[in-house]
């Protein structure tokens, strides 16, 4: 059983260092930072509800990347949200028996653990797009390398959770490592 608030609270911070200005930005995930945003939301109330063992709109198809619309008011939205999040993975019960999220039925243990590897990626996604520092917390982390390298490197095994291994080395921090796993280039800037 993990916290979600450390990872909660993590992209919080990186979420109010975004300037209006940088919505438009460009993130290693090949959207904008809005849609981003938009797509964290959904899978914060996704993931929430799973917690819950609800099934509904929000648990029966995964939250899109490109076609979320993200609310005037996010900045209102997202801290309620997320902390919604982090207390649901909290209650009794939410890491036992079975749940629903993106239309699919898994064991809730796995549901928070990608939870809260979608909190780290994206979080990281988010940090590098607008130039801010991104340090997720040990457990975290951790749990993400547990997800990403337990990931077969095969497109059929990755396919809608990560792109192609991005070779990463051995002894490189455990973020980058993470990162390349996911299919993400730890050295990835935005364009210029």
């Amino acid at each position: 059983m993990l916290d979600l608030e450390p990872a909660t609270r993590i992209l919080q911070r990186t979420a109010d260092g975004i300037a209006d200005e940088r919505l438009g930005a460009t993130t290693p995930c090949d959207v904008s930072v809005e849609k981003l945003l938009a797509h964290v939301l959904g899978l914060s109330v996704a993931f929430r509800e799973a917690a819950r063992k609800v099934s509904g709109p929000s648990t029966d198809a995964a939250p899109s990347l490109a076609d979320g619309v993200l609310p005037p008011d996010w900045r209102a939205q997202l801290p309620v949200v997320l902390d919604e999040l982090a207390r649901a993975w909290r209650e009794p019960g939410a890491w036992e028996g079975m749940t629903r999220a993106g239309g699919l039925d898994l064991p809730a243990q796995v549901a928070g653990v990608v939870a809260t590897n979608e909190l780290v990626l994206h979080g990281w996604d988010l940090a590098a797009a607008t130039g801010q520092r991104y340090e997720p917390d040990p457990a975290s982390l951790g749990a993400s390398w547990q997800m990403v390298s337990g990931t077969p490197d095969d497109p059929a095994a990755r396919q809608g959770l990560f792109g192609p291994v991005v070779p990463v080395p051995a002894d490189a921090p455990l973020l980058d490592r993470v990162l390349g796993g996911a299919g993400r280039d730890p050295l990835w800037s935005p364009p210029a």
